[in-house]
């Protein structure tokens, strides 16, 4: 695939529908949105070469251009229920009309990728211009109490990564996973190093065939449910169709659902299935991409990013180390954070926030996990559809420290 040998990329885009070909992605169900259309395209140029079956040469795969978001993220779920990988790419006003189906998913626990390149909101906004202003909407989608699963690339090689990456960690934890990329990624061109193909193989989590299934009641001693926990893990089984064990047949409920994925409204057997949805998703917390961090001796501030701004803060680290600043960095890759997070702020003086959007996003969501350090964050954001530079980011931390 091309930047294999680092090339120039037309943006992050083609790098994830690289990676998600790679991944195994088997279903790609998507309206056209600037500037998530390219992702699309690209997996029309790389799958008919790379997902063919070697016997018979039939595709195997499906891309399917929906009449709307609404459409495509009903078709992107449906694929993940039958046992597909399946993914779709929008942006924000895509997003937005997606939110009721991501937590139809959310809590039937279905696998889903969706990956949203950010653009400037609300409503048509400036949609040629680059922000990220999804993240808190991202975190808390769809009504009533839920978690998403988030993954912020911030390189092109990232972009790569996680199209494959984002897979596994859905069919793991059987839940939505978005991957939050932006305009800057996905449109403009960008230098890549040679990318890293995974060792091991695509994690499809506990699927449950014939022999599997049969084998786990055996062990189990017990009757197979499909939203049953029986590894304590917060993770149940799952069967996918085909399977023609006469115990395999379950419903997949949006419904209040026992263990059993029988139709409830016992507030009990609600409590027991969600406490058990939010367990599972805070154990997904440290099998999320780590956070990158780079020190420098005796360094009391701290700077935290995601994603297209990293290349701005690294510049800018520079600049204030010639002023006489010495920075502390850590770039986050995912949502939930992972326990590195804390420990960073904990061990500075203070640390700034920075981010391409008007209200400090990625700071309320830290404030909010961390408040006992919220006096330690400060923010720096700031959005006018252009990324950010490096000399702002400097000038802003350098006030903010005179």
């Amino acid at each position: 695939t091309h930047g294999t040998q680092g090339h120039i990329l037309p943006g992050g885009t083609t790098a994830a529908a690289a990676g998600a070909v790679y991944g195994g992605g088997q279903c790609h169900a998507g309206s056209p949105i600037t500037p998530a259309t390219s992702l699309a395209e690209t997996l029309n140029e790389y799958l008919p070469e790379l997902r063919k079956d070697p016997e018979t040469g039939k595709d195997t795969y499906a891309i399917v251009q929906a009449e709307d978001e609404l459409a495509a993220i009903g078709m992107a779920i449906g694929a993940g229920w039958g046992g597909l990988r399946a993914m779709t790419s929008t942006s924000g006003p895509g997003l937005s009309l997606m939110t009721e189906y991501v937590g139809l998913a959310y809590y039937a626990e279905v696998p889903v990728v969706i990956w949203d390149v950010q653009r400037v909101g609300p409503s048509t906004g400036m949609p040629t211009r680059t922000s990220q202003g999804d993240l808190t909407f991202v975190n808390f989608m769809s009504h009533g109490d839920t978690q998403m699963l988030i993954l912020i690339p911030g390189t092109v090689q990232e972009c790569f990564e996680f199209g494959w990456k984002a897979f596994d960690i859905a069919e793991r934890f059987q839940t939505p996973v978005v991957v939050l990329s932006d305009l800057d990624f996905g449109m403009n061109q960008w230098m890549t190093k040679k990318f890293e193909y995974p060792e091991k193989p695509m994690d499809r989590g506990k699927v449950l065939w014939e022999e599997d299934l049969e084998n786990l009641l055996k062990k189990s001693n017990s009757d197979w449910g499909r939203y049953k926990d029986i590894d304590g893990d917060g993770i149940p089984y799952r069967t996918l169709p085909g399977n023609q064990h006469p115990k395999s047949g379950h419903f997949v409920r949006g419904t209040s659902h026992d263990e059993y994925a029988g139709y409830s409204e016992d507030g009990k057997v609600w409590v027991r299935t969600f406490d058990r949805i939010a367990r599972k998703l805070e154990n997904a917390r440290e099998s999320l991409p780590e956070p990158v961090v780079e020190l420098q001796e005796g360094a009391e501030i701290g700077i935290i990013g995601s994603g297209s701004v990293d290349p701005a803060i690294i510049e800018a680290r520079d600049l204030l180390n010639a002023q006489g600043l010495s920075t502390d960095y850590m770039r986050i890759k995912s949502v939930p954070f992972s326990r590195e997070v804390k420990k960073f702020i904990d061990a500075h003086r203070i640390t700034y926030v920075v981010e391409i959007n008007r209200d400090g996003q990625l700071f309320k969501l830290l404030t909010m996990d961390y408040p006992e350090s919220a006096y330690k964050l400060s923010k720096i954001a700031y959005m006018d559809g252009l990324p950010l530079t490096a000399k702002w980011i400097k000038n802003k931390i350098q006030a903010e420290e005179e």
